[in-house]
């Protein structure tokens, strides 16, 4: 088979647990994110990610926050795959309709209308993230350090659609193989048909920042941030795909066993065939000396028999080896790294009961380089670097105070997806760049207590979907916080926040090729992609 079966190119995303923001941005970087995701235009320390200008506005001193997020995600994919009929079977549509090939992936595992379910699971039980402030009387510093993007990791234990879907058709191959060499024996039998297959996919990713930043309080009502952030990505990606199996003549084989035992068989074959051949020309020769050319051409023509039979088996052997090698288990264990830094600026406008943020962070051009211990699938070249890029975002962020006790709030985040660079210029798939909104609300109980809830709404330009794969997917989202904060002293405050995100299902149809040796078919493949993701957060924040 022409198509490597395990191709691992999109992986990139597999393991962002974290998600709440972009498609590779995480923005939930505080409990205080978690209990309410309206903070753009809000005034406190996690503003140094949401709204760094209005840190400013905190007051003179030390200010700090400590703060760790639980996340748990689950992704299932719901594939399918169509096979049309191959040319020259002599079926009608309806005969190979009926057929198992004709949807195999019912041969293992599928439903009955060939769909097969596929789930990873990813979780990120500690995502740490510092942040702190210092202010003087116009000027301020701040750094904060959080896993920017990623955070988690990701495991398919059942592999995945895209690497089955070929595999799926070894039996419809073998059948097609046997029927023009018999004597091969790999019948599978249409009542009997099965394939089998072990496959396994763990990735992690981490985008670590480091940030820091100055602001300048120009009065009362208007100050201005300029910082940066230096980022690090750190992904690791292990696989295999192994015992790729097949039913052959009502027993399950290796395959990769069983033909390397066929291709030594027809070898063997063949070299018996070859000198059994080579003593009858020697006979005929004698006989032609002797003068006996009757014997000696029914001798030739034997030995001509012989000569074929040699080369068609030396041709079997050799087929059988060309599938061989593509049934071979394959392994993957590639570490990928790569750091680049993107520069911030906001801008807070403080007007009474009104507070307005603005925040523009560039886009991160990352160059992320392959350290390969094992690549079978020849696609993680070691020493290569990628384009990976981190898109852009630009925020603006509103509060209203209604009531002493009582504050709203509203933000808008737009990610500049379609000017990040992505592998093979992935980002040019978007119908769109990415937009949230974000609304929410928090009141005081007492001086002491604070409650808040907030929604959060992303949409993703997906366009026709040929953005997604079903190792690398976002859906667009509804997603709801809510949590307490808890003021402890005069100089110290607890958030606890919990942040919940309904994914939608996104549906994609799409046509693929397939080759195994000088068969060609074409398949109609589908994929449904869904998600659920739960965080739960806990913060501390000084002042000093």
């Amino acid at each position: 088979m022409n198509k490597v079966f395990f191709s691992c190119t999109a992986l990139l995303l597999a393991a962002q647990a974290a998600t709440a923001g972009g498609i590779l941005t995480n923005t939930n970087q505080s409990a205080a994110f978690l209990r309410n995701p309206a903070r753009d235009g809000a005034i406190g320390i996690d503003g140094t990610y949401s709204n760094p200008a209005g840190v400013a506005f905190l007051g003179k001193g030390i200010h700090l926050s400590f703060n760790n997020q639980s996340a748990f995600q689950t992704r299932t994919i719901r594939s399918g795959i169509n096979v049309n009929m191959p040319e020259g079977l002599g079926l009608t549509e309806a005969q190979w309709q009926a057929m198992p090939f004709s949807q195999p992936f019912k041969m293992f595992g599928g439903d009955a209308s060939g769909v097969k379910e596929f789930k990873g699971e990813a979780s990120a039980p500690i995502i740490p993230s510092i942040q702190a402030a210092i202010n003087y009387d116009k000027w301020g510093f701040q750094a904060s350090f959080a896993l920017v993007g990623g955070g988690g990791k990701a495991t398919f234990n059942r592999g995945l659609g895209s690497f089955e879907r070929q595999i799926s058709m070894l039996p419809a191959i073998l059948n097609i193989v046997n029927q023009k060499t018999p004597e091969l024996n790999l019948g599978t039998g249409i009542d009997q048909a099965a394939y089998s297959v072990e496959s396994y996919i763990h990735g992690q990713q981490y985008i670590f920042g480091l940030q820091l930043g100055t602001t300048y309080k120009f009065n009362e009502h208007v100050a201005v941030y300029g910082g940066f952030r230096f980022n690090y990505v750190y992904n690791k990606y292990e696989g295999s795909i192994t015992n790729i199996s097949a039913n052959i003549n009502g027993t399950n084989e290796n395959l990769h066993e069983y033909l390397g035992t066929v291709a030594a068989g027809l070898t063997q074959k063949a070299g018996v065939a070859t000198q059994t051949a080579a003593q009858l020309r020697i006979q005929a020769a004698a006989a032609e000396a002797e003068g006996n050319t009757a014997l000696a051409q029914q001798l030739a023509a034997g030995a001509a028999q012989y000569e074929a039979g040699a080369q068609k088996a030396t041709q079997g052997a050799a087929q059988m080896e060309g599938m061989r090698k593509q049934v071979a288990d394959r392994y993957l264990d590639c570490t990928q790294t790569g750091w680049a830094i993107a520069p911030i600026v906001g801008v807070n406008v403080k007007l009474d009961k009104l507070n307005i943020g603005f925040r523009h962070e560039f886009t991160t051009h990352f160059n992320i380089q392959n350290n390969t211990k094992r690549d079978d699938t020849g696609l993680f070249t070691d020493g290569v670097n990628t384009p990976g890029d981190m898109p852009g975002i630009t925020t603006l962020g509103l509060q209203y105070e209604v009531l002493p006790t009582l504050r709203v709030m509203a933000g808008y985040h737009y990610f500049w997806d379609k000017n990040a660079r992505m592998d093979k210029d992935k980002q040019t798939r978007l119908s769109g760049n990415t937009m949230e909104f974000n609304l929410g609300a928090e009141y005081d109980i007492t001086d002491a207590i604070q409650i808040s809830a907030g929604a959060q709404r992303t949409k993703y330009g997906l366009g026709d979907g040929s953005f997604l794969s079903d190792m690398s997917f976002v859906t667009s989202s509804y997603s709801v916080g809510f949590g307490v904060g808890l003021k402890l002293s005069q100089r110290m405050k607890l958030d606890v926040g919990y942040f919940w995100t309904m994914y939608e299902t996104f549906d994609k149809e799409y046509t693929e090729s397939y080759s195994a040796g000088d068969m060609a078919v074409q398949a109609k493949n589908t994929d449904s992609f869904t998600r659920t993701n739960k965080v739960f957060g806990v913060g501390l924040s000084l002042d000093l």
